[in-house]
């Protein structure tokens, strides 16, 4: 046995807006340079990863990419410095989280494997 520690993010409605899934799109953005090609390495539609994206921007309030259209360089999106910060922050909240809910799992269930 072995616990498992989700951690999400919900709006003032009680509405879900960030997780794992955004999370890992909004690395891959970083990595790849535009949402199209964050999209495609993860399998999902790029309008589904544009959803996630601007929904997430709406319950916070400011941007988490900045977009280029395309021409003959070619568009992109980067991640803005604030959406950066709010990875490295939700990064650093989701494994304190991990460690305590891992702490406290090892005092309940300590006795069992």
């Amino acid at each position: 046995m072995e616990p498992v520690t989700k951690v999400l993010l919900l709006d003032d409605e009680g509405e879900r807006f960030f997780g794992e899934g955004p999370y890992r799109l909004l690395c891959a953005v970083e990595t790849e340079g535009s949402l199209r090609a964050a999209a495609a390495s993860m399998g999902m539609a790029y309008t589904k990863a544009l959803r996630l994206v601007r929904h997430a921007e709406e319950a916070l309030g400011f941007p988490l990419t900045q977009r280029t259209t395309g021409g003959r360089d070619g568009g992109g999106s980067r991640l803005t410095p604030r959406g950066k910060e709010f990875l490295d922050k939700y990064a650093a909240y989701r494994e304190q989280c991990t460690q305590a809910c891992r702490g406290i799992y090892c005092q309940i269930f300590g006795d069992q494997r």
